[in-house]
């Protein structure tokens, strides 16, 4: 756990517990935040953190007259190099992959400035800040470099990548358009003509929490048939992931924060995506569809009535797509990118051995990922081709 801050009565480190008893708080800050991030939002993160990192908490800033100004989620990562050294991470995991801190606009030096002092003052032994998925641009990135220049920090950026985003740019849909697009989109029509075929489609939003929980079982399903279901590693095959995907996704819909999309073919779910929002902002945080419908598409299918949907939607001016770098499918249909990139951030100015071993442990474990990424996958395969063979298909 991270240490409280007793020198500072602007900042604080804040438990999960503690965090429950400020949620009101929270939630004004989330309206004023430079960068929205549905995961630091307490309907989402609080069950998450339960289950990925129950040690987990913020790093809090106010103002002297006691408005919160900053949330900074973060634990200490004690696995990611063995036990040593442990850096301070920013809060992601694989169900919430984005490190934006939640800051207030009108006082975002300060709340920046106040959680970079309370780090460098009450964790310097840790050498390092982590901050995964970290915006690579805009006003939040510039901010955090200022703050860092400031006071002679080094840092360094590992894991650089952009992944699909779904934005309001008519003039890179067309440039993407143009570049083979129009071919694809003509297999797309051909492969949504025979799956007309099968039976009348019927494309279902919900966005209520009683219709996204109904629809969200759908989804589970479709995930659980998949190869996901076959390695053992789908949601509802997990207690813990399957209770904090319904908290989440309920919370959030209750907020009207989130959408199910299912698209069926003759009455059969062959398609379910799950969207999540906030302020003008949203995340197409999972998809799932019927393997056995995949010479359809239903995936893509689906896909491309959720993105005109969205576009049409006045107050949304962009949607992430969550997804990996040069992703297969997305990286297709969506033409914009959002940069991102893993920080660490030196605790003290100057040469600092501690700084250096974690970059050179962080830099064998950027180059050790793609291999044990590929040993996963076979892996995978091969407990899928195994439960496929002990139940006869």
């Amino acid at each position: 756990m991270l240490a409280p801050c007793a020198t500072a009565s602007d900042t604080q480190w804040l438990d999960l517990a503690a965090l429950r008893a400020i949620e009101s708080e929270w939630t004004v800050l989330i309206g004023r935040a430079i960068a929205p991030n549905v995961f630091y939002e307490p309907g989402f993160l609080l069950s998450a953190a339960a289950v990925f990192c129950p040690d987990a908490g913020a790093v809090t800033v106010r103002t002297k007259a006691g408005r919160l100004i900053g949330l900074f989620p973060m634990h200490r990562d004690q696995a990611r190099y063995g036990g040593y050294p442990a850096p301070v991470c920013g809060l992601v995991h694989p169900y919430g992959p984005l490190g934006a801190p939640l800051v207030d606009t009108e006082f975002a030096e300060m709340a920046i400035a106040g959680w970079l002092d309370h780090l460098c003052r009450t964790e310097h032994g840790a050498g390092a800040i982590l901050l995964p998925f970290f915006p690579q641009h805009g006003r939040l990135a510039a901010l955090l470099d200022r703050a860092v220049t400031e006071r002679s920090l080094r840092q360094k950026h590992f894991n650089r990548h952009a992944r699909a985003m779904l934005v309001r740019d008519r003039e890179a849909a067309d440039e993407r358009a143009s570049v083979g697009m129009s071919k694809m989109r003509k297999e797309w029509r051909r492969q949504r003509r025979r799956l007309l075929e099968r039976g009348p489609l019927e494309h279902r939003i919900a966005t209520t929490p009683t219709e996204t929980g109904a629809l969200l079982d759908v989804f589970l399903a479709l995930e659980a048939k998949g190869w996901k279901g076959h390695a053992g590693t789908a949601a509802a095959q997990n207690p813990g992931m399957l209770g904090f995907m319904r908290d989440a996704v309920v919370a959030l819909a209750r907020a009207g924060q989130a959408r199910i999309d299912v698209l069926r073919t003759d009455g059969q779910p062959v398609a379910a995506t799950v969207t999540l929002f906030s302020k003008d902002e949203g995340w197409l945080w999972k998809i799932a569809f019927d393997e056995d419908f995949a010479r359809f598409s239903p995936g893509v299918q689906l896909t491309l009535d959720v993105s005109g949907n969205l576009l049409a939607d006045p107050r949304i001016v962009r949607v992430d797509s969550c997804a990996t770098p040069n992703h297969p499918m997305i990286d297709r249909l969506w033409p914009g990118r959002l940069a991102l990139s893993d920080r660490m951030i030196a605790l003290r100015p100057g040469f600092d051995p501690r700084f250096a071993v974690a970059c050179a442990l962080e830099a064998v474990r950027a180059c050790a990922l793609p291999s044990l990424r590929r040993a996963r996958t076979g892996l995978r395969h091969v407990r899928i081709r195994r439960a496929r063979a002990a139940t006869g298909e």
